[in-house]
């Protein structure tokens, strides 16, 4: 039986972590952000990809040059 979860997890395959952001693998790949390494599986942290989303512009709003990633 597969498991639903009522959270999201920490750890997750690219897949999982574009969804959560809302981009395509293919565009999560192309992105900055790092990836942990667990049992050879490479991994997104979700904190790594808050922290990504917080760094982007907000339209409407000034941009700064040292901000975001």
């Amino acid at each position: 039986m597969p498991v639903t979860l009522d959270f999201t997890p920490r750890l997750m395959p690219a897949p999982q972590a574009a969804h959560y952001i809302g981009v395509s693998v293919s565009k999560l790949r192309a992105l900055p952000i790092p990836r942990k390494i667990v049992d050879g599986k490479r991994l997104y942290d979700r904190l790594d990809l808050d922290s990504y989303a917080d760094g982007l512009a907000t339209e409407g709003e000034e941009q700064f040059e040292n901000g975001g990633w």
